[in-house]
């Protein structure tokens, strides 16, 4: 029998007050996994006013940031002993590896861990004063009710990147997972609740999100909203911010570059190309998907890359054997493949790929795909594609090659690969992207910040910075001279 979840909502399961369900399938075998709540606005407003109380209620408001530190520790603490349940599940729900997602998880728990840490060191600053008697002094205070809206590509870290943070601040959270991916989320829930954190702090509606994610965006009483997913949807979210006046962190779109020069060791970028494209089935914002290659090793590049992706094993992502699973869902292997006959109509070969692999299981499997013959102003260069396809393109000089990787709306990441030192700086200087990779790719820590540039997002996540995404600064003034004023109409220092 298929197992149904509820909403997760001040500390218990709660019934969508529409009673509505939706399935989720396994992308690799299409078989239907679970039904999860399809959420509506009332579900949202019930769990918005949930974590509104939870935040002013003194178990919460009044807890120490040392004692918040110890329960997000507690909680990287139970991820840790959940990881393989959390693992399968992942892979079930979205058809990344299982070895990544166990990867994943065996990370995560430093996620909280670093911001478990990060909870008491979260302070103000003494402002110098031109009277003495005048004490100013500045605080950082929790926002409120935090919308999370999470994508099914990683849900449990960029659920975790949002999360932590938030908490660690001391806001009240309510996510809103992608429909693909929901059962991690809401078990992450429960887990919080094992933590010792007090009911409503955490609370997840599952839904669609033109219904569930727009009620929360929406919602008066919500302080900001952190979301991950396409640039489209983020460009609306941030209208419906700016219109209230609450901030949001935004984490969007990318068509990164990944840069490969003629004294780069070719046998080690090649990998950083292959894991920058087809690692996760090219599902990730960060994909380097435009390739650049110095026209003196292109050919070299081209066939070993081609190569690599000829012999990459697709299959079940439960096996430790296979190295790419399936498309998250059905509509995303079609834009996939319409992308790549988009691209052969606009004049690009296919060198390997472009289209489904004779494969046994019924998934949404499509095969790396290579294009060649391709350049800047094609819109299979241009827009995000999503998916396991690379366009491998020539440059002749440094010069050139800024211009081009920098000739896009986006500017999330970008790789460079180089063994020259002064290059490696120069070209990290000068790259429109928010992280640039040098001779690695794909490479991402708890306590490095992430922060998209033009059309890839506003705000940042991960680090020290991230905190500072969910606080807002006071600035306090005590006069401690008790003498009388002596002009009630200047202004005073």
């Amino acid at each position: 029998m298929t197992r149904q979840y509820e909403h997760f909502i001040n500390g218990k399961w709660a019934t969508p007050a529409e009673g509505a369900y939706f399935e989720s399938t396994n992308p690799a075998t299409l078989e239907v996994l679970y039904a999860a709540a399809r959420g509506s606005k009332a579900d949202v407003d019930t769990a918005v006013r949930a974590a509104r109380a939870a935040f002013e209620n003194p178990l919460w408001r009044d807890l120490s940031q040392t004692k918040r530190g110890h329960l997000l520790r507690k909680l990287g603490d139970l991820v840790g002993e959940h990881a393989e349940e959390l693992a399968q599940m992942e892979t079930a729900d979205n058809g990344k590896l299982l070895r990544e997602m166990r990867g994943q998880l065996a990370t995560l728990p430093e996620y909280l861990y670093y911001y478990a840490g990060l909870a008491d060191k979260v302070q103000g600053s003494q402002i110098p004063t031109m009277n003495p008697a005048v004490l100013n002094y500045t605080q950082r205070e929790p926002l409120g009710v935090v919308g999370a809206i999470t994508p099914w590509n990683s849900p449990l870290t960029l659920t975790t990147s949002k999360l932590a943070p938030a908490l660690a601040a001391g806001n009240t959270v309510v996510i809103k997972p992608s429909e693909y991916t929901s059962r991690t989320v809401l078990r992450l829930a429960e887990l919080t609740v094992e933590a010792g954190f007090p009911d409503g702090v955490v609370n997840v509606v599952t839904g669609l999100g033109a219904e569930a994610g727009a009620a929360l965006v929406d919602h008066p009483e919500i302080a900001k909203i952190s979301f991950t997913g396409s640039t489209a949807t983020g460009s609306a979210i941030a209208a419906s911010a700016a219109a209230r006046f609450i901030g949001c962190t935004l984490e969007l779109g990318g068509k990164s570059p990944n840069i490969v020069f003629e004294d780069a060791n070719i046998s080690n970028a090649a990998m950083g190309v292959v894991a920058g494209i087809f690692a996760a089935a090219g599902q990730t914002c960060i994909a380097g998907s435009r390739v650049f290659a110095h026209r003196s090793v292109y050919d070299e590049l081209l066939e070993k890359v081609s190569a690599r992706a000829k012999s990459i094993v697709i299959g079940d992502p439960r096996e430790d054997s296979t190295e790419l699973g399936p498309l998250a869902f059905a509509a995303q292997q079609e834009k996939v493949g319409s992308y790549v006959e988009l691209g052969v109509s606009e004049g690009a070969k296919v060198l390997t790929g472009g289209g489904r692999p004779e494969i046994d299981l019924p998934g949404y499997f499509y095969a790396p795909t290579v294009l060649t013959d391709v350049d800047n102003s094609m819109r299979v260069v241009r827009e995000e594609i999503f998916g396991p396809v690379a366009a491998i393109m020539p440059f002749d000089s440094e010069e050139e090659v800024l211009r081009l990787a920098n000739d896009t709306q986006y500017g999330l990441a970008a790789g460079v690969w180089t063994q020259n030192l002064a290059r490696a700086h120069r070209m990290s200087r000068r790259l429109e992207a928010g992280t640039v990779w040098v001779n690695t790719y794909r490479a991402m820590s708890p306590m490095s910040p992430r922060q998209g540039f033009k059309n890839s997002g506003v705000g940042i996540e991960h680090g020290l910075e991230s905190m500072h995404e969910y606080t807002r600064l006071k600035s306090v003034w005590i006069n401690t001279d008790e003498g009388p004023v002596a002009d009630p109409f200047v202004m005073r220092a």
